[in-house]
């Protein structure tokens, strides 16, 4: 076989997508994390979520072919340490929505002055996506599977396959926020309803940050 970083077979490609596929369409935290901003803040900032988690989701990809994806999937401290890390943030960031549900009105109504601005939410969505555990054991333990061992530039192939996943899951975290605030918008009739969905959002996010907490290894 010609010796090629780009010769990865068609079949590894197609099995490769299938699999992410199935991986991401089954709601994560990516994706919770999204419906969660998008209840408590809207499109905009769901959908700079979106981008955020597409970044934090290749920085996966980059640690995985750098060789550190085997380190951290092998060890238990530093799997731990990665899951601890972004869970406590979801659990802050749903605390802040939670508090903030009775702001949600001016927010509907176009003020700003309470929001955060778009690289701060790029941020927050890059740092749940990068210390995601469901995305770092899937690119460790997968990734590797479909690369042409042949071919050498191991690290490259393993850049350029991670352009799937991630591509795969722009498209799906992009239609998951759209239809959240999308449904955001349609609830938000009264004072009230407004308030419970901001609170809804928040709850969301805590939850999720205790079940990523007591995910076992």
């Amino acid at each position: 076989m010609r010796k090629n970083w780009l010769m990865v077979t068609r079949e590894s490609l197609l099995e490769f997508a299938a699999m992410s596929l199935v991986v991401i369409a089954i709601p994560g935290p990516s994706v919770l994390f999204v419906v969660g901003r998008a209840l408590a803040h809207g499109r905009r900032t769901a959908l700079a979520t979106v981008v955020g988690n597409l970044l934090g989701c290749y920085a996966l990809v980059l640690v995985v072919a750098l060789g550190l994806g085997s380190l951290v999937q092998g060890s238990a401290s530093a799997f731990t340490a990665v899951k601890m890390a972004g869970a406590v943030y979801l659990v802050y960031l749903g605390v802040q929505a939670f508090r903030h549900r009775d702001q949600m009105r001016t927010a509907l109504a176009g003020d700003k002055g309470e929001r955060r601005g778009a690289l701060s939410t790029v941020f927050d969505g890059l740092l749940v996506g990068a210390t995601n555990p469901k995305g770092l054991v899937f690119f460790a333990a997968f990734l590797p599977q479909f690369v042409n061992h042949g071919a050498g530039h191991i690290p490259l192939q393993m850049m350029i396959l991670g352009l799937i996943p991630a591509g795969i899951g722009l498209i799906c975290d992009t239609a998951w926020a759209l239809s959240a605030s999308a449904a955001r918008t349609w609830l938000a009739v009264s004072d009230r309803r407004t308030s419970m969905i901001g609170a809804a959002g928040g709850i969301a996010l805590i939850g999720l940050g205790l079940t990523i907490a007591t995910t076992p290894h």
